[in-house]
């Protein structure tokens, strides 16, 4: 019997924990912080004449390289890009100057 009482207390202690985690995620995120790189796939085809807006995300602890996510005029999607792709280098050079 004593077994199965001590049970009870440590499920309870880690859907505690769980939760726990859960909502310091969400709380962290909420604040903006991103815990890992958002793009996952890069569009290295040319695209320039589509993109209304470039944002420039530096490196950082989560994410060990600069990430450069355009917005597209029409739809408002968001596109990430392959900073290795000559025609993103060339507008991330005039962003610059």
């Amino acid at each position: 019997m004593r077994n199965s009482s001590s049970k009870i207390p440590i499920s309870s202690l880690l859907v505690l924990l769980a939760l726990l985690t859960i909502t310091e995620g969400i709380s962290l995120r909420g604040l903006g912080m991103e815990l890992r790189c958002r793009c996952i796939q890069k569009e290295r085809r040319l695209i320039r004449h589509y993109i209304e807006k470039v944002e420039i995300i530096p490196a950082n602890s989560h994410c060990e390289k600069s990430e450069i996510i355009a917005t597209l005029k029409k739809t408002g999607q968001e596109v990430c890009l392959d900073n290795e792709a000559p025609w993103v280098k060339k507008v991330i050079k005039r962003m610059m100057s």
